[in-house]
């Protein structure tokens, strides 16, 4: 396929590669984004891979504890404006309230919110205040004890990020977690609950890696051990360096406060989220031919 001028950019800026470096590596892989960030890190060429942290949507994260249960939700928007808006927090608060009683988004929607249910509700709003809108995820945990945090606090209980932990004993320590999981973003609670399919791809990245430093393979495979214990500690909640105190992992953070986290839920609006972005000098040549 053709390798485009802007597909070359977003590899560049997802990877920090040079601008030959991304164009030859999109061409290897005939054009396929992810393969060609493996490409780059397999020839060192990239940093770690990750996606593109832009995040395209607005809106609100709300979070709501009712007893042993804890829910977060998402309502976007098109504009960060409608997220500092009154009648828009409103809203999300009550979908937040009435989340704590529903099983999941689909009945979420269905829940009666005043003589409407969720989803009128929220169409209704698209009218009133003139954005389109919608509920886009739920999530939940349940334990002994569940504690929530919100970063970038919009009003009580809303805002940006939304964290709830789940845990046994300390809910003081249980709220530190919950600060540390909404700054570090780890993708499970331990190596355990990782994607098999995420721990493969990265052991086959570090293969090629290792192999391109021509080392023989008893080397190799003592490289690629210590990456991949690396790479898990890093990814797995209780394998991550605590923020509070980065001498000690969170798990050995819970063990001294004598607390066991169970669960967490991390949510950020707009996360996963892209819509095409024109470049400037186009947007003023669009508006110059209106």
């Amino acid at each position: 396929m053709a390798i485009t001028a802007a597909m070359v950019k977003e590899l560049r800026d997802t990877t920090g590669a040079g601008m030959m470096d991304a164009k030859k590596a999109l061409t290897e892989t005939d054009g396929d984004m992810e393969a060609a960030v493996d490409w780059l890190r397999t020839k060192g060429l990239a940093k770690a891979a990750k996606k593109s942290g832009r995040t395209a949507a607005e809106g609100l994260v709300a979070v709501k504890v009712e007893g042993g249960r804890g829910v977060a939700v998402e309502i976007n928007s098109e504009t960060d404006f409608v997220g500092k808006n009154a009648e828009f927090q409103a809203m999300v608060g009550s979908v937040a309230d009435a989340a704590v009683k529903a099983a999941d988004i689909d009945a979420l929607k269905a829940t009666d919110l005043g003589g409407k249910t969720v989803e009128e509700t929220i169409t209704a709003k698209i009218a009133t205040i003139g954005e389109n809108m919608s509920l886009r995820r739920m999530a939940s945990v349940t334990g002994d004890a569940v504690v929530s945090y919100v970063h970038n606090a919009a009003a009580d209980g809303m805002g940006k990020i939304g964290v709830l932990v789940a845990l046994k004993g300390d809910e003081t320590f249980g709220k530190q977690v919950a600060m540390h999981i909404a700054a570090t973003n780890p993708a499970a609670l331990n190596e355990a609950e990782l994607d098999s399919a995420v721990v493969e791809k990265e052991r086959q990245v570090q293969m090629d890696i290792a192999r391109e430093s021509g080392k023989p393979e008893q080397v190799i495979e003592k490289m690629i051990m210590g990456r991949m214990k690396k790479f898990i500690a890093e990814s797995t909640l209780m394998g991550q360096s605590f923020v509070m105190n980065p001498d000690l992992t969170v798990e050995a953070a819970a063990r001294e406060a004598g607390a066991e986290i169970t669960g967490f839920v991390r949510l950020e609006v707009g996360e996963g989220i892209e819509v095409e972005k024109e470049d400037f000098a186009a947007e003023v040549a669009k508006t110059a031919k209106g």
